[in-house]
């Protein structure tokens, strides 16, 4: 499945303009991948394909009962050549859901709401507007996309202004309010009634940061950190809020800024992260993904109930063999493995964390492009071996 089709295009928050699954070759010529260590040569053939479909870099590591395997291929910067590192951070695009969704289940854990109340009882009156009811919509259909609310991101002039060459260059540092997204959203029809359909929706996120925010009195990227960052020591792990710089190490981030993988590229590398706010604002990258998946699967950052309620899924009709937990996706691959975890895109930016049951084997990596490369070809190489 190629990685602007099917999966990766629903949990991206950056892409509300179609693109197509054509590949794109690379700018500049790609240093040679680096060598693939014992037990991991399928993966590092599927990233080496994935740079030669166009994908400027790959960055991955893989935790297993062997051991940290860190691997490259591709570069980290087109006008240099700089290579690619296995520690660079990157935008983690919707891989924040996972985060977000970790925090309410906590406050939930806590007593101090219920995945049962509604969206009207902890924002009044935000959710309204062209058939859309906050008194109707619970916070449990927020975080597994049953809620029907419109994405945001599929508003056509949200699309043009920071999606489209034109828009972003122009606009790429404006800081945008959650509430702002929302009103973006209530310009437009629910996609269905709440909890009769499902459809991958960046507002629900949206919604369900600003409820941590009523229910903590802290911001959510505040929550996050004392929560989760700070006790699993991820030290590349950040909720950026309106800040457009990347820390090092880091790659520049590529995209087309535009409705097809041709024509020119742009270095999208700064951008300010408000215009995804919980749906997709946060930088991390590949050791501190395993771990965080890893720990939340092995139950160290949630009451079992909770965890429960994590991975009760809902059928999806996006991609094969996949269902939607609470901002957790549960993913059969071919050879009969279950991984749990997350995809997310934003400008320039596509990543994959995913983990098995039992939180052993774990995989994150990223493609600092956006517009070619197969992410289920990585993920299939490494836990099926082809």
């Amino acid at each position: 499945m190629s990685a602007r089709t099917g999966w990766v295009a629903a949990v991206a928050v950056a892409v509300a303009v179609a693109v197509t699954a054509a590949l794109a070759a690379p700018a500049v010529a790609a240093p040679a991948p680096a060598p693939a260590r014992a037990g991991h040569p399928a993966t590092q053939a599927a990233m080496d394909a994935a740079v030669k479909d166009g994908v400027p870099g790959v960055a991955a590591q893989a935790k297993d009962r062997r051991g940290t395997w860190k691997a490259t291929s591709g570069v980290g910067d087109l006008k240099t050549d700089a290579p690619r590192s296995a520690d660079d951070r990157y935008r983690v695009g919707s891989i924040t859901k996972t985060f977000v969704a970790t925090v309410l289940l906590q406050l939930e854990a806590e007593g101090r709401l219920s995945l049962d109340d509604t969206v009207d009882k902890w924002l009044p009156g935000l959710v309204r507007g062209h058939g859309h009811d906050g008194r109707a919509i619970t916070l449990r259909q927020l975080l597994n996309h049953t809620s029907g609310i419109y994405d945001y991101t599929a508003d056509d002039t949200f699309g043009r202004t920071y999606f489209l060459e034109d828009g972003f260059l122009e606009h790429r540092y404006d800081t945008l309010s959650p509430q702002q997204l929302v009103r973006t959203a209530m310009r437009h029809k629910p996609d269905f009634a709440p909890g009769t359909s499902w459809n991958y929706s960046n507002t629900n996120y949206v919604l369900a940061g600003l409820v941590i925010e009523k229910a903590t009195g802290n911001p959510y990227g505040d929550e996050i950190r004392r929560r989760i960052i700070e006790p699993l020591h991820l030290r590349a792990t950040l909720v950026p809020g309106t800040s457009p710089k990347m820390p090092r190490p880091s790659s520049r981030a590529y995209g087309k800024l535009a409705e097809t993988d041709t024509g020119p590229t742009y270095d999208v590398t700064e951008l300010n992260p408000s215009l995804a706010y919980a749906a997709g604002e946060m930088i991390s990258d590949s050791g501190d993904l395993n771990r965080f998946y890893s720990a939340l699967l092995k139950g160290r950052l949630l009451p079992a109930e909770q965890l429960s309620e994590m991975k009760k899924t809902v059928e999806v009709d996006i991609a094969p063999n996949a269902a939607y937990g609470l901002g957790l996706i549960e993913r059969e691959l071919s050879c009969g493995v279950t991984v749990w975890g997350h995809g997310g895109g934003i400008h320039g930016s596509s990543s994959e964390a995913v983990t098995t049951e039992d939180g052993r084997h774990s995989l994150a990596f990223n493609f600092n492009g956006d517009w070619s490369g197969d992410s289920e070809a990585v993920i299939e190489a490494e836990f099926c071996g082809k």
